[in-house]
């Protein structure tokens, strides 16, 4: 399977920031990157040498064509993009320090891609080829025809015999709980691989972690493995994984992660980051993970290996993991000292 497509569904976004800690109110000019959640993951198991294929919707103009050659530029496949709609949808991001948060401001109503339809792809053509289907809950979020584009993708995917997972990626500027909730649910019975954080499982499924407070930094173990098993017992999920934030502040977080696989959780090695850029944090989990599991690593390593790359991507601007797969093991392996490669 590790010479299938990974197919990566969801909205491509405008990221803009200002230079640096700068804040909105102090930008003078603002930098320019092509981003989105499913299509991060795409650049970085394209990096990783996988074959990979980007699935959105473009406004067809030059800053639909720009993201398009972003994604070619990092290896990322582009053959099954459609085009039409007026506009790409923009975030804007302050980057935290020390006590001071993010701030991310979302601009993408009416957006190309949250106008499609299932029509505007051959989605045959693209599972023909392909081993693994990932969506997440941001693109279920944007639009009230979403929830049902991936339902209808994911039973397509599975007509073709391709493994499907989601990353709830609970994001509150897009929707509600109870929305999330609604529209979620009952896709996740198309799921093998379940990916979430510390809190997504709670808001999106209704169903947390007892004894745990993320505002507190407090994660009870115990309380992931029961919610594991219980999720696994609900859906069905072959595989349930969280990343485990710690946030000392703005620029210090703990990260680790946790996998549930056939009764066992599988626990990963604590990490202190000093933060460059957290933005992807999560899909670099998530396509890690990916990618140690169609290359048949056993489940700890597999686990060990998402978390290492997640953590590498911390230390790089932008949303793309850039990390290679030998700057990765070499992290897992125990080379976290940071000395200079010559």
């Amino acid at each position: 399977m590790a010479g299938k497509k990974f197919i990566a569904f969801g909205e491509v976004l405008l990221r803009l920031s200002p230079d640096g800690f700068l804040r909105f109110a102090q930008a003078e000019r603002f930098n320019v990157n092509y981003t989105g959640a499913e299509a991060n993951m795409a650049v970085a198991l394209a990096h990783m040498g996988m074959p990979t294929e980007v699935v959105t919707r473009l406004p067809d103009n030059e800053i639909g064509r720009c993201a398009l050659r972003m994604f070619r530029k990092f290896g990322a496949g582009t053959g099954h993009i459609a085009f039409g709609g007026e506009r790409l949808g923009i975030y804007y991001l302050e980057r935290g320090a020390s006590q001071r948060a993010s701030q991310v401001i979302y601009d993408r109503r009416h957006s190309a891609f949250s106008e499609v339809r299932y029509e505007d792809f051959d989605w045959d053509a693209i599972f023909a080829d392909a081993g693994w289907f990932h969506f997440t809950g941001i693109t279920a979020a944007l639009g009230p025809e979403l929830p049902d584009i991936c339902r209808r993708a994911c039973e397509t995917a599975k007509r073709h015999g391709v493994t499907v997972s989601c990353d709830l990626n609970y994001r509150k500027n897009l929707w509600t709980t109870e929305q999330a909730q609604a529209a979620m649910k009952p896709l996740m019975r198309h799921v093998d691989v379940l990916i979430g954080n510390e809190e997504d499982s709670e808001k999106v499924l209704g169903i947390g972690a007892a004894g745990t407070d993320v505002t507190a930094g407090v994660l009870n173990m115990d309380g992931y493995r029961d919610l594991a098993q219980r999720l696994t017992e609900l859906y069905g999920f072959k595989k349930v994984a969280f990343t485990l934030r710690e946030s000392l502040s703005a620029s210090v977080n703990n990260w680790s992660g946790l996998l549930y696989e056939d009764g066992r959780l599988h626990t990963s090695r604590k990490y202190t980051m000093q933060i460059v850029d957290r933005v992807g944090g999560g899909d670099s989990f998530a396509s890690g993970l990916i990618y140690g599991i169609l290359n048949g690593f056993d489940p700890q390593k597999a686990l060990e290996f998402a978390v290492g790359a997640s953590c590498l991507k911390h230390s790089i601007e932008l949303d793309f993991n850039l990390s290679t797969v030998k700057e990765v093991l070499n992290l897992i392996g125990g080379d976290g000292s940071g000395r200079v490669v010559r």
